[in-house]
């Protein structure tokens, strides 16, 4: 045993012994230990990947980005031509995404949340055919739903040449749904920027009544003002632009239809699929978020003479959200990835593009690198705007 050594003056100095024997040390040293057997871990995957590569002459490396794709994608938010590079593929399949997804959340959102009120309704027919609803498609695989909406949507329209026409211009057909566009127009680009004026003026106006209400107590017509204010400076825009009228119409040529904005059925399929399947979460998550609210918020609120969809409006749904936000913030995120599974019916989104690079060019481990990382910065986008929006909802302690 070693001899314990002291410090001129008697003051006994610390040993190897005494530091490991330290919580706060041993806590360190144990994460230093982690992080380095991680670290070794991803250095021989990497260098072991690397020489198998190698030895089969199979090219590493992100250069294929720059090559032709050499093949077509039947729906693009942006210029594509089979011409185009495979960067611009993946890009167009992330806007795809991107697209379905955001429809989705936003759908989902508000369907599941009639279905969570509806689910506490007092009458029982509305309360009971909620339960099925959300009992029903809560159950049923999300993949099986989006077969079953692909099967469905192109069956329950006629033929392009016998299309329906519910309302002028919009024709639903077995390919989809064609509707009227404008013709591109300067005048558009500047409604464009006057929204965002008008929604940057709205942003001020509100904190200004805010501050207003709390040292006044006068309540301001905010959502008058704000909707004004956005209609006016758009419709102003319009007029400055020479008020454009032409329309790109959807006519019957040949077999098919041309012209106007076409909704594949593909593109329906998933949207439908994932916002069925995702707003049953959210009407549960919404329901219990309501029954959270102490019952002693409606009762305050019968007391002043508030109507009870006021108050479910104005009193409860508020407080509600305070303990939603988070699971909400789940479904969220399980929608977002749940769209990889388009590719089962067709859809054109990351993973289906990402499949066909990575068939043509053998670069199986940057191309699911990259939708993998698209992901992910999907998911932390995701996340980090809900996190402020809870911390915006939250009560502030005094």
């Amino acid at each position: 045993m070693s001899k314990t050594q002291n410090a001129p003056g008697g003051v006994r100095s610390k040993t190897v012994v005494d530091y490991l024997n330290d919580e706060n040390v041993r806590a360190i040293l144990y994460q230093i230990i982690a992080i380095g057997l991680v670290i070794l871990a991803g250095w021989y995957l990497v260098s072991n990947t690397l020489v198998n590569l190698e030895r089969q002459n199979i090219s590493t490396g992100y250069g294929f980005l720059d090559l032709e794709a050499s093949f077509e994608i039947s729906e693009s938010m942006v210029q594509y031509s089979a011409q185009s590079s495979y960067a611009t593929a993946l890009l167009v399949g992330l806007l795809n995404t991107v697209k379905v997804s955001l429809l989705g959340i936003i759908l989902c959102t508000i369907i599941g949340t009639i279905f969570g009120i509806a689910r506490l309704s007092s009458n029982w027919i509305v309360r009971k055919l909620a339960t099925v609803y959300v009992e029903t498609f809560r159950n049923i695989p999300v993949l099986l739903q989006l077969f079953f909406w692909y099967a469905v949507i192109p069956n329950a329209f006629p033929h392009p040449r016998d299309a329906f026409e519910p309302l002028p211009g919009v024709l639903l057909t077995s390919r989809g749904m064609y509707m009227p566009v404008p013709v591109a127009d300067n005048a558009y680009t500047l409604m464009g920027i006057a929204a965002i004026i008008a929604i940057v003026a709205i942003f001020f106006i509100k904190k200004w009544a805010k501050k207003r209400q709390d040292e006044t107590g006068q309540p301001f017509p905010m959502f008058l003002v704000g909707t004004g204010i956005f209609v006016g400076l758009v419709f102003l825009a319009y007029l400055i632009g020479g008020a454009p009228t032409d329309m790109d119409m959807p006519e019957l040529k040949g077999f098919n239809i041309r012209g106007g904005y076409n909704i594949s059925p593909e593109f329906l399929a998933v949207l439908i699929g994932l916002t069925v399947y995702t707003s049953t979460y959210v009407a549960e998550v919404v329901r219990s978020g309501i029954q959270a609210v102490p019952n002693g918020q409606w009762e305050a609120a019968d007391s002043l003479g508030i109507k009870r969809s006021v108050a479910l409006r104005k009193v409860i749904l508020p407080q509600s959200m305070r303990v939603a936000i988070p699971p909400l913030t789940n479904q969220y995120l399980n929608l977002t990835k749940n769209s990889s599974l388009a590719v089962a019916v067709g859809y054109p989104d990351l993973v289906s593009v990402s499949n066909t690079t990575m068939n043509q060019t053998g670069q199986a481990i940057e191309a699911i690198s990259i939708f993998m990382s698209i992901y992910l910065g999907l998911s932390l986008l995701t996340s980090l705007f809900m996190n402020w929006f809870n911390k915006k909802m939250a009560l502030v302690e005094r």
